[in-house]
């Protein structure tokens, strides 16, 4: 009688440290649903959604299927019926159209970060961006200078209006390189392809940039902020998945990749 007593005693304790260690382990925020999650991202948030998720998929089972691109063609594709459930876009302005347009879920709209862009040139070169900030791009050794197209990337238009305030883009116009978003920018100049870029801060503290280069930021008074936005679509057919994704970005675990990428974040 005792010896059962104590073999119940046991195994309830091994249960219960069983149910304590999957608790701390593997938190799970919600049921995985049955569609897939479907954003649409900005090419700037690259590498600080791939972290969020990685994340998000760990903790609620969900499965995301994620796009990175310029705003402005995501824009374009939301207005003709392209089916995400998510739009997190560089520029707020996109997003709001898109609500006033009835395309996404009233209320829904969160300016969930600010951006930043910076001068990035590879390590191997001899220029001191850190000295010559904005100058750099008059050496006469700059042949090409990487940016996003400013046809359909904030980023592009960014940089455009920062080399208009340090009153250097008539004279450096003819040596722009147009990325097709900030992504691709920034591979041009880490390639090599072109020899300066004005790209994302996020970009730029990504492990593999940072190591491969050397950045000036750029002052935010030289050109309009990059309040960036996000809003749940409409016709998502995943709905409780993308307001969970919003409330996983908006709490601690999202803000601290994004603030480490260097987005100032709102409040």
């Amino acid at each position: 009688m005792v010896g059962d007593l104590f073999k119940r005693i046991i195994n309830a304790i091994r249960f219960l440290s069983v149910l304590t260690f999957v608790g701390v382990s593997c938190p799970v925020l919600s049921p995985a649903g049955g569609e897939d999650l479907t954003i649409a991202a900005a090419s700037d948030l690259n590498y600080a959604f791939k972290e969020l998720v990685a994340d998000f998929e760990k903790r609620t089972g969900n499965h995301v299927k994620l796009s990175l691109g310029s705003s402005g063609n995501f824009f374009s594709q939301i207005q003709n019926g392209a089916p995400f459930d998510l739009y997190f876009s560089a520029d707020i302005g996109y997003p709001k159209k898109l609500q006033e347009a009835g395309h996404a879920l009233p209320d829904s709209l969160y300016k969930y970060a600010v951006g930043r862009i910076v001068l990035w040139i590879p390590a191997r070169s001899p220029l001191e961006v850190g000295k010559l900030r904005m100058d750099v791009l008059l050496d006469p050794s700059i042949k090409r200078i990487a940016i996003a197209n400013p046809k359909h990337a904030p980023y592009g238009r960014a940089a455009i209006a920062a080399m208009q305030y340090f009153k250097v883009h008539d004279r450096v116009k003819d040596k722009l390189v147009l990325g097709e978003n900030i992504s691709q920018a920034a591979q041009f100049v880490e390639s090599g392809a072109s020899d300066i870029g004005i790209i994302a801060l996020s970009l730029a503290l990504a492990p593999t940039m940072k190591a491969a280069g050397k950045y000036w930021e750029i002052p935010s008074e030289a050109h309009p902020p990059l309040e960036q936005g996000a809003v749940i679509l409409k016709n998502s057919k995943n709905r409780e998945a993308a307001k969970l994704f919003m409330e996983y970005v908006k709490g601690p675990q999202g803000q601290e990749v994004m603030r480490r990428y260097g987005f100032t974040l709102p409040g």
